[in-house]
């Protein structure tokens, strides 16, 4: 079947449609395809190779065989590598960022940002590689020397979601390069288009066979073949970004043969607004965190506290401003907020938003509801031919602990308000959650902003802050919003790296 691409790029060797392995494009052994399909229209687009569990040995033998030789290589040249590829990325931006927008559903200018925002990885990493160090010390016992020496750890897996493919994949590979680890990437079935192209520019940009494979596979296939990938003997490390039931699967499987694995969970986020706080500083850092690609971010403000002195204050600035939003396709000129990406969220938006009001939450803005088409969305994740996936941005207020907003993560253009008195209740209804991967707060009360820093339970708080990722500082959650670190200084390298404890005995006196 052949598809029509609705867009035109000025470097068409980008689109890539099938799996990449050793240095080739190859094909499902099945022969089988899944289509990709645009959440803006529902309409397909592509078609992509349906990998199984019979096409994993293939890629990891391939990445094995790399590793033996790239993992021994000058840091200095893979950090040159690591900056040829992000030279070309970068050159290539505005072409990924629509094939991103075609895939995802999230606005173009969103698109091109998280590009930006994905080539610091690029840049940080390359760096990295050649700041991978060891230590020498004196021990107690006499006539000895330690030493530790850092090497990497061996072929890795990565398994990336679809809400920001491009960065996932540049911030786990870039690691594991810099490292000198090879990697495979499953991604996600509905985004793996924007993988395949940066496959494509590695190995323009000089990367050897293997060091970076890609295997496409679709929803139904993707348990199967995750699960090949991560238990295959050859594989070393695992990194996976997405649902925290998921991320308990994957732990699981590589508890087996006890493989060293990263998790970035599901987030659950708080956002709290103290009397104190300025109200425009705190406007303009949740509109640009909550309203991002349609509220589907790990690190979305999820749940938005209000101290009862500025609430109502608040909640109609959130209002007027949220009410200027433009929803549309990504792809229109002017578009603010996207579809959703797949039907199957606005299957849950709608039950978290039926549930407050049942509970008696108010609805101040929007209804809750899929538009008109893509209601009848069933949540197979199948396009259903209805027009897209969208929601019109909807605000509740008069929210409470025991509604499901509350304890869910919401992954939709939806906001629920909870009014709060003391900081002691806010601190207490923002950690009441088994996740752990963001908070945010805003008061102009030095001791309370410390306080908030220590009291809050997660593993990256905001202090008058919103979205504060960045390529230089350490992300990751705690509780069961994962373990490990990706970027920051020294520590999302380790994640790829082993350690050597060597001692040496010192013969004759100085």
């Amino acid at each position: 079947m052949s598809y029509r691409i609705p867009f035109e790029l000025k470097n068409p060797d980008l689109l890539k449609y099938d799996s990449y392995v050793h240095g080739e494009w190859v094909k499902a052994k099945s022969g089988k395809t899944f289509e990709v399909v645009d959440p803006g229209s529902d309409k397909a687009w592509a078609a992509c190779p349906d990998n199984g569990a019979e096409d994993v040995d293939n890629a990891i033998q391939s990445s094995y065989k790399a590793f033996k030789e790239f993992g021994v290589m000058n840091p200095r040249k893979r950090a040159e590598l690591i900056l040829a590829w992000h030279n070309l990325i970068t050159e290539n931006k505005d072409d990924i960022a629509k094939i991103l927008t075609y895939e995802t559903g999230k606005p173009l200018a969103e698109a091109a940002g998280e590009l930006t925002y994905s080539l610091g990885f690029t840049w940080w990493f390359a760096g990295e590689a050649e700041r991978i160090q060891g230590a020498i010390s004196t021990p107690s016992a006499p006539n000895r020397r330690t030493f530790i020496v850092k090497q990497p750890i061996g072929p890795a897996v990565a398994l990336v979601p679809w809400n920001f493919p491009i960065a996932m994949v540049m911030r786990k590979a870039g690691a594991a390069f810099a490292a000198g680890c090879t990697m495979t990437v499953k991604p996600s079935p509905e985004t793996p288009l924007t993988c395949l192209s940066l496959a494509h520019l590695a190995s323009e940009a000089g990367f050897p066979p293997g060091v970076f494979n890609v295997l496409t596979t679709s929803l139904e296939n993707t348990p199967s073949l995750s699960e090949a990938m991560i238990l295959h003997p050859l594989v070393k490390k695992v990194t996976f970004t997405g649902s925290t039931r998921i991320g308990k699967l994957v732990a699981g499987l590589c508890a087996r043969n006890l493989k060293k694995c990263t998790l970035e969970l599901g987030g659950n986020c708080p956002f709290i607004i103290f009397d104190d706080a300025n109200l425009e500083q705190a406007l303009e850092q949740f509109m640009a965190l909550k309203w991002r690609h349609a509220g589907q971010a790990c690190i979305t403000a999820n749940r938005l506290y209000v101290q009862a002195g500025v609430y109502d204050k608040f909640t109609q600035m959130v209002v007027e401003r949220t009410k200027k939003l433009k929803m549309g396709h990504g792809g229109e000129e002017g578009t603010t907020l996207g579809p959703v990406c797949t039907p199957r969220g606005l299957v849950k938006a709608e039950a978290q938003a039926e549930d407050a009001v049942k509970n008696g939450a108010k609805m101040v803005l929007g209804t809750g509801k899929a538009e008109k088409g893509a209601k009848e969305a069933d949540g197979s994740g199948k396009g259903q031919g209805v027009g897209g996936y969208y929601m019109s941005p909807t605000i509740l207020t008069d929210m409470s602990p025991d509604m499901l907003m509350a304890r869910e993560e919401t992954f939709a253009p939806v906001c629920g308000l909870f009014k709060f008195d003391t900081e002691q209740e806010v601190v207490k209804w923002a950690n009441d959650t088994s996740m752990g991967l963001a908070s945010y707060a805003f008061t102009k009360n030095v001791d309370r902003m410390w306080r908030m820093l220590e009291n809050l339970e997660a593993g990256m708080i905001g202090l008058n802050t919103g979205n504060s990722s960045a390529a230089e500082t350490p992300f990751g959650g705690i509780k069961e919003s994962g373990y490990g670190k990706e970027s920051g200084k020294d520590v999302a390298v380790r994640e790829y790296l082993v350690e050597k404890t060597g001692t040496f005995t010192i013969e004759g006196q100085y």
